[in-house]
């Protein structure tokens, strides 16, 4: 998304260098597309959550390898990176981090803290006025309550010296202005500046409305490279991080799988190598145009 009269910041978090012509363009998010990173994406932050699962904090993730390059990381020497708090679902958390995505974009990074009408943020977390209702505001406090939760753990190697912060610092809901205020922890603006930026179609996410596991398997592959790709059926069940017998997880692989083909989205082929299932996606469809063979 360039823009030619415009003097773009190269420390804007959505700033892309084009490294062939190094000229800079900006990745911004709207109402149909949000920029995410890659690593959130990769990782198992946003899973299907069952009704039994909600506000257990069984999540617990290994992401050196995924957040080894953030400038903090590379600064202070930290080698060990874990992330760790409650289960965040597709339907309702995941909603809430673009739309906290969405307000940092909107208010501009140049403080920590921004503060925005209610219902300014909960349209950019995909609530519609017309449902703004005390159970969907409820749903909402909920919803950053857990993402609050989430703790980020930085350790240098020798574990001499640590580090620890959130996705969300702080986050203050008042009923009595209208008004949410959110914190961010500026060394992990890092975040947004992977050279592998992800726009992340809105329009899929909403044609899999309720539909966690294909929504989780929509954002994995969105992370992934360009081409052809060959993922095992054991990655996607680690990607959801379901805590059900392994033949009932590959049921719901194959079913969000047929989704994912129903809505425009994948074309792939399920292979089996001895005992090891393999899916081979050969096309992916982001704007859920007909795809070959469909």
């Amino acid at each position: 998304m360039g823009n030619d009269n415009k003097v773009i910041d190269i420390n804007n978090p959505f700033a892309i260098v084009k490294k062939d012509s190094e000229t800079v363009y900006l990745l911004e998010p709207n109402s149909n597309k949000t920029v995410q990173p890659v690593a959130l994406l990769r990782l198992s932050v946003f899973t299907p959550v069952a009704p039994k699962e909600k506000g257990k904090r069984d999540f617990l993730i290994d992401a050196s390898d995924e957040l080894s390059s953030l400038e903090v990381a590379k600064r202070e020497g930290y080698t060990d990176i874990k992330i760790q708090g409650a289960k965040l679902s597709m339907s309702t958390d995941f909603k809430t981090w673009l739309g906290i995505i969405m307000a940092f974009s909107t208010y501009g990074y140049s403080s920590e803290t921004i503060r925005l009408p209610f219902t300014e943020f909960a349209k950019m977390c995909g609530i519609k006025s017309a449902d703004l209702n005390a159970r969907s505001r409820k749903r909402l406090h909920d919803s950053l309550f857990s993402i609050s939760s989430v703790t980020l753990a930085f350790s240098s190697k020798d574990g001499k010296k640590s580090m620890f912060s959130h996705l969300v610092q702080r986050a203050v809901l008042n009923m009595n202005t209208d008004t949410v205020e959110i914190t961010a922890d500026s060394n992990l603006w890092e975040l947004y500046r992977y050279d592998h930026k992800v726009l992340l179609g809105l329009k899929a996410l909403s044609e899999l409305s309720r539909k966690e596991a294909a929504q989780s398997l929509y954002i994995y592959f969105e992370s992934m490279p360009s081409g052809t790709l060959y993922i095992s059926m054991k990655r996607l069940r680690e990607r959801l991080a379901m805590g059900s017998p392994v033949k009932l997880q590959n049921s719901i692989i194959r079913r969000a799988m047929a989704d994912l083909v129903k809505i425009g989205y994948i074309d792939y082929t399920e292979l089996k190598k001895g005992r090891e299932i393999q899916f081979v996606i050969n096309s992916r469809s982001p704007k859920l145009q007909a795809l070959p063979g469909h």
